[in-house]
Order: C-alpha cells, then structure tokens, then sequence
C-alpha cells in the first residue's frame, strides 16, 4: 500500500493539526475537553485528510457491536424501501444496521449466518421462510424479529401489517365503484399470499358474490402468466373486471399482460396492486395500491429490535393497519 492509499489515522490528524492524539481523540468522540478553536482546528485537519473514525476498531475495543442485522430479499423493491427506512430509526437509536441479502444461489440461513458472524446483536428478517423450529434456534442465540409475517411462534417478535384489513380495503374499493367480478392473482408460495387469498375469499363472500382466485406468484412473470390465464376463455368463463394481485410486481405483470392482448386499464379491467411500492408510484404507471407503510413498518422493527437488546424480556407482535392508496389503474366498469 502506498503513502497515498493509507488511510489517515488520529496520528496524522495531530501532527497536521499540531496537537495531541489525545486531544484529536477526545475532539473525534464528541467528549469534553477541548477548546472550540482546537476542536475547529482538528476537525478542519481530518475533512482535509479524508480521516474517517475506524468504527471497526470502535467495535472490537467494545463489548458491543451495536449492531442490528437486517435479512432481506434482494429480487422485492418493497424490501429495498424497509431497508432504507431501517437505517436512518437505527441511527436515531444509537445502532448500525449490517445488510445481509437473500438472492439467487444464496439462501436465508446463508444471509442470517453471516449477520451472526459479524457480530449482529439482534436480527430482523424481512419476510422469513424459514420454520418456525429453525427461527426458534435463532432466537435462542441473538433476539428476532420478524417483519411482515407473524405466524412465528412464542420466540420471535413480529411486526406486521394486517393482511385481511389491507384485502377487505382493496375489495371495497373495487365493489364501491361498481365492480362485481373480481378476481385476486395470489402470491404462490410467498409469504402472506395463503393469509391474502383467505381473506379475498372472505371478503367476496361477504358480499355475495363468487371468489376467484388464480395462481400466480410475487414477480412480474407471475402476473403475466395470471393475466394469459384470464384471458384464456378455456380456463375461465369471463373476463374479470377488476383484478386484485399479491403484490405491486405482480399487478404489473398482470397489467402487461391484459395490455398485450389489446386491453385498456383501467377502461377494460382495474388492477390494484399490494404494499404500494416506489414501482406503484411511478409517473408511468400511478398503480392503486394497499399501503403497508415501509417506514413505519421498518421504524418498528428496528426499536423491537433495540427494546429486546437493551433489556425487554418477552417477545411482542406489533400489528399496524395499511391503508389504501387510490390512483389510476382503478375505476368503475365500463357501461356502469
């Protein structure tokens, strides 16, 4: 490593500043003791040597991490805003957050095993899969908490967003402007789509009228293919009017598919979307939606996260209630 690739350390801001390394500390921790002049004098030294404190070495000479690590699923824009709202309530609490993604090729217990490994004081999981036995053993080692699903045992902490309010909106919504076929493109295997199904089917029956529900997925492709199969007059006896899909990802795959074959939303078929993402608010594409709120949701589970770390003895489930955001891929049917 060369001069210039060596990173400053407190030595170099004092001898460019002309004071102690003490004193260069004291003034980098924030801690009493220094002249203004001097903490000016020291900071202006470090901003012009590029200094940044080692957090690392703050860490290994603590007995705490101060960290809280974060499992998410790197394919979920929804996961993406939980993340960034996580950051800025951890800061706020005094912690840090260590990213660990789910993807292609790299598992959950993969992602989780490497927060432990960095010293994770606490863990949130995105929308875990995992078994409720092998959260359980987590949460033996470190708390955990688990957002967006609740179905985690007596171990684990949850905050979540509830699921049959967030369909019963979606639902009035659409029967409100006067819709009557509804259909709801389910998540497949994802988790909450089993919650969302049951809930469309209650709702539906609610009012009277038929559940449909088709196979489809959290991503794009998924609605795409849900979309094919709606319009496959084999498959089904009629068109829908409305469409309600698990997600804001699949309700774009569902709205390219209907345009496709020519089409119009919301004209021909509304489609409302679920978690009301960045994709859902879009200039192009301004998608009905339910809201889950990411920042209050992410703001949640990092102070659980905190609570259980700082002393809280017993796990808790936080249930917030979303909220619809009405735009422009729903409106009544056409002739009403």
């Amino acid at each position: 490593m060369t001069e210039q690739q060596r990173r400053p350390t407190l030595v170099d801001v004092a001898q460019a500043a002309g004071v102690s390394r003490a004193l260069v500390s004291i003034v980098m921790r924030g801690a009493p003791g220094a002249a203004e002049a001097t903490r000016q004098k020291v900071l202006q030294a470090a901003r012009e040597l590029g200094y940044r404190p080692d957090s690392r070495a703050r860490l290994l000479r603590s007995s705490r991490t101060r960290l809280l690590g974060l499992s998410f699923s790197s394919s979920q824009p929804f996961h993406a805003e939980i993340v960034d709202a996580a950051y800025a309530e951890a800061q706020g609490r005094g912690y840090e957050i260590a990213l660990s993604a789910i993807a292609s090729g790299r598992p959950e217990t993969r992602a989780i095993e490497s927060l432990l490994d960095f010293g994770s004081e606490a863990l949130v999981m995105v929308s875990p899969a995992l078994s409720n036995e092998e959260l359980a053993r987590y949460a033996s080692q470190v708390p955990v908490v688990s957002l967006l699903r609740d179905d985690v045992g007596d171990s684990v902490d949850s905050v979540s967003s509830d699921d049959r309010a967030g369909i019963r909106l979606a639902v009035g919504h659409l029967i409100g402007l006067g819709h009557r076929h509804i259909v709801h493109v389910d998540g497949g295997t994802a988790v909450s789509a089993e919650k969302r199904s049951a809930a469309f089917r209650a709702e539906m029956q609610r009012h009277g009228l038929d559940a449909v529900v088709v196979t489809g997925g959290p991503n794009e492709e998924d609605g795409l293919r849900a979309a094919r199969c709606l319009l496959d007059t084999s498959l089904v006896r009629e068109v829908p009017t409305a469409v309600v899909a698990f997600n804001d990802r699949s309700a774009l795959g569902v709205i390219e598919g209907f345009r496709a074959e020519g089409l119009r939303v919301p004209a021909d078929v509304s489609v409302l979307g679920y978690d009301d993402s960045q994709l859902a608010r879009l200039s192009y594409v301004q998608l009905s939606s339910v809201s889950q709120d990411a920042p209050l949701l992410a703001a949640a589970a990092v102070n659980r996260a905190a609570d259980r770390v700082e002393g809280a003895e017993a796990p808790a489930h936080v249930v917030r209630t979303p909220h619809l955001v009405v735009r422009k891929t729903t409106a009544p049917p056409r002739g009403s």
